[in-house]
């Protein structure tokens, strides 16, 4: 029997991009704590999850296929965001730790079997807006294969800001204060890079996302009528660049968005959601820029999950 709403869903205009890999990883119960980061090595086929907990392993490290390999524990107190960076010879995994305790309000670099390689910040000590390498909760870090970093420094404490260092940590150039301004932030959550230049930036509290050139640091533009319902905690593109794709923790969804091509960034355009089951509460995602795969780590499940492209 065919019903009136059949005809007039809007669920039937919309193609399905994504299906759940039901069989990542093999062995789910290596989650122990709170899953609240995930990056992917498309290089190597690598998954580093971060977690939180007492007792926990803080950083698991899974194959693409969803083997458990290993898992690191040294110097990380409160995983936040993490990030590996491929170099032609070398790579490294970033993490952000959000931590009070003697580890925490720093930006630490691993080796991937998670020898600690290189700190930023403090450790221990919450920063001020003032110094650029003092963080307060820093948030996420975005490394671009010639080494320059971005950091959001900004897990509701005392900075919201967006700085660019170069590979040997000096200041290129840094931006925002607290507020809800064009150019300031208010929890400034998660940053990537798109192949044009721009720097995209969750500004989660204010419930939109800025964009910045990353050459100059200058503000290029917001979006923000795609979150009334609940504010952008992660912001990753897909491989090819067309979409960007969203977490929103508080509705249980990802945003599929469509990414504008050079020049003006007008509004948002929501290409496609992902709604998650009740209490998943996704927090950020990366993309395998290989396979195109989504990886989502979910607070609420205790879990990441795997979306893969259709």
């Amino acid at each position: 029997v065919l019903r009136a709403y059949d005809y007039f869903s809007p669920w039937r205009e919309q193609q399905q991009m994504y299906k759940l890999d039901i069989g990542w990883p093999k062995t789910p119960e290596h989650f122990t704590g709170q899953t609240f980061c995930v990056a992917v090595d498309s290089l190597h086929g690598l998954v580093y999850v971060g977690q939180r907990g007492d007792n926990v392993p803080k950083v698991l490290v899974f194959s693409v296929e969803g083997y458990f390999l290993y898992s690191w524990n040294d110097t990380v107190e409160m995983p936040h965001g993490i990030f590996v960076w491929n170099t032609a010879t070398y790579s490294s995994v970033w993490i952000t730790d959000v931590g009070t305790g003697k580890y925490g309000h720093t930006v630490k670099q691993y080796s991937p079997l998670g020898k600690l390689m290189q700190v930023l910040g403090t450790p221990g000590n919450a920063g001020s807006s003032l110094i650029p390498l003092q963080f307060d909760q820093p948030a996420e870090i975005f490394v671009e294969e010639s080494g320059d970093i971005y950091v959001v420094d900004g897990d509701g404490g005392m900075n919201n800001r967006l700085l660019k260092l170069s590979d040997d940590y000096k200041e290129i150039w840094l931006t925002g204060t607290n507020g809800t301004g064009i150019g300031q932030f208010k929890i400034p959550h998660s940053v990537t890079v798109d192949a044009f230049g721009r720097v995209w930036v969750a500004d989660r509290d204010n419930k939109r996302i800025q964009v910045f050139d990353k050459v100059t640091g200058e503000w290029l533009g917001s979006w923000s009528s795609c979150f009334s319902e609940d504010g952008p905690y992660s912001v990753r593109f897909t491989a090819n660049y067309k979409y960007l794709i969203v977490a929103q923790l508080n509705i249980n969804r990802l945003a599929i968005l469509a990414a504008p091509p050079v020049g003006a960034i007008g509004d948002c355009v929501m290409v496609h959601t992902i709604q998650l089951a009740d209490e998943t509460k996704p927090h950020l995602v990366d993309v395998d820029m290989k396979s195109g795969a989504i990886y989502v780590a979910e607070i609420g499940a205790q879990q990441v999950q795997k979306y893969v492209p259709l």
